[in-house]
């Protein structure tokens, strides 16, 4: 039986990404999918903060069982940077992709001349279920940032993040490589492994 899930994301990108990585009897319900306009709030000052806070807003709105991620590049030499503001780092408007660009020129351009370029990608998941009951899920993948941009799929911080044990980055990696290793994937491994 098919189980409906709302991904509280406007991102087609990443709903096609988190897609593949569910069971197929889940069915993603996007935000426009359910006819929701508007921003959702993320002014929490922790990943876990900003995903339970982007799916209790949705839950409250829809009372159906939802979800929610939110995703930090965190960089050694910056301590932790640029974390949970990820997504707007360079502060840029314009397009997903004009956005992504700005944020990976600013954090190239800090990253000038630093040795230590360890850097890890953390995703959290917060789900609500029918019952308004909330759970957490995280997944962590180790790398490091490259000198420049390589690759041309993916989105975000993809082509300057280089995973452990690989010399590719993820916009470089077939989708179902990348699928198999990264920081959402295994977020999602938990929580699909949870929801079954």
């Amino acid at each position: 039986m098919t189980q409906s899930l709302i991904f509280a994301t406007a991102n087609p990108h990443k709903l096609t990404e988190v897609q593949a990585m569910l069971p197929a009897h889940i069915r993603l319900l996007s935000l426009a999918d359910v006819d929701f306009v508007g921003d959702i709030p993320e002014t929490e000052p922790t990943l876990e903060g900003n995903a339970l806070q982007k799916a209790r807003y949705i839950f409250e709105r829809f009372g159906k069982p939802c979800f929610s991620d939110d995703t930090g590049l965190e960089t050694e030499a910056l301590n932790g940077a640029p974390g949970v503001y990820s997504a707007r780092y360079a502060g840029a408007t314009g397009s997903q992709a004009e956005k992504a660009q700005a944020n990976m020129s600013k954090l190239l351009a800090e990253l000038s001349g630093a040795s230590n370029r360890k850097a890890r990608f953390r995703t959290v998941i917060a789900y609500i279920d029918a019952s308004g009951t909330e759970h957490l899920f995280e997944g962590v993948v180790n790398g490091a940032i490259s000198e420049k941009p390589c690759g041309t799929t993916g989105f975000g911080y993809d082509p300057v993040f280089i995973p452990d044990g690989y010399h590719l980055s993820f916009a470089q990696m077939p989708l179902d490589e990348k699928n198999r290793i990264s920081h959402r994937a295994r977020a999602f491994g938990k929580f699909a492994e949870w929801i079954e």
